[in-house]
């Protein structure tokens, strides 16, 4: 699997991804080929999409005010996490632990680095809708059929860091499934599955990295996924009735 890193300028509301693409693919020398995937960074979407939001444009709440006194947050950020989540389960020092479009993140996706100061930017509206969009675009102006992975960073239960994640996935399976099949020593595996989109999402943000890098896009290609035409988006989560983390938390604020 060969991955390569794109730049670009410094993107900004209403600009068009495939001129952008285009421009960082010439940078690179490098060309599309079918079963390509390209792993866009959510920031990269949402200022597409002018997912900003003025901090001053948001008037805190009093649980928004409790909330960020006892987690060290701006109460207007925590204004907005209340409204983009779906829950809040509590937090540390600088993050709540939301759940947003059934993805377990940090203060709903909400973040304001890498963005002019005094906003806050959200996660695309729709991801799977964005990523469908991007590839048939993508096809339209290049006749190349492509995977297509939106992606965040997050963090996992203990450990320290962060690795990606794809919120939004057009064009391959992003669940390999490993059930009924045999391991080295004849054993049935009896509930394995690995989470490929996932996967591909880690790798690619270890060159996006999290600060100035400008590196919002990643070519991936020889990924070792089934390409389809087919997007199954829901494939890729679990109901929270059968993750064990879900089943051992309770909402707590």
């Amino acid at each position: 699997m060969e991955l390569y890193g794109l730049h670009t300028r410094l993107v900004l509301p209403g600009d068009d991804i495939i001129q952008i693409l285009q421009l960082s693919l010439k940078k690179r020398r490098l060309r599309l080929r079918d079963n390509d995937i390209l792993v866009i960074a959510t920031k990269l979407v949402s200022t597409l999409e002018g997912r900003f939001v003025n901090s001053r444009s948001v008037k805190p709440s009093n649980r928004a005010r409790i909330l960020g006194g006892k987690y060290g947050l701006e109460p207007s950020c925590v204004e907005l996490v209340i409204r983009e989540s779906q829950k809040i389960y509590g937090g540390v020092s600088r993050a709540l632990l939301t759940l947003k479009n059934n993805v377990l993140i940090a203060n709903a996706g909400i973040d304001h680095s890498n963005i002019p100061e005094g906003n806050f930017i959200l996660w695309p509206k729709n991801p799977q809708k964005s990523a469908e969009e991007i590839r048939m675009r993508v096809f339209k102006a290049t006749g190349r059929k492509i995977g297509v992975a939106i992606v965040d960073s997050r963090t996992t239960p203990l450990r320290m860091g962060t690795v990606g994640v794809a919120l939004g996935v057009a064009g391959f399976r992003p669940v390999k499934d490993y059930r009924k099949k045999k391991d080295l020593f004849g054993k049935v595996m009896l509930i394995t599955r690995q989470a490929v989109a996932d996967d591909i999402a880690s790798a690619a943000h270890l060159l996006m990295g999290e600060t100035n890098e400008r590196i919002p896009m990643v070519l991936v290609r020889s990924a070792p996924v089934e390409f389809s035409d087919r997007n199954d988006a829901k494939s890729i989560l679990i109901r929270p009735e059968r993750c064990m983390f879900m089943k051992a938390m309770k909402v707590t604020i």
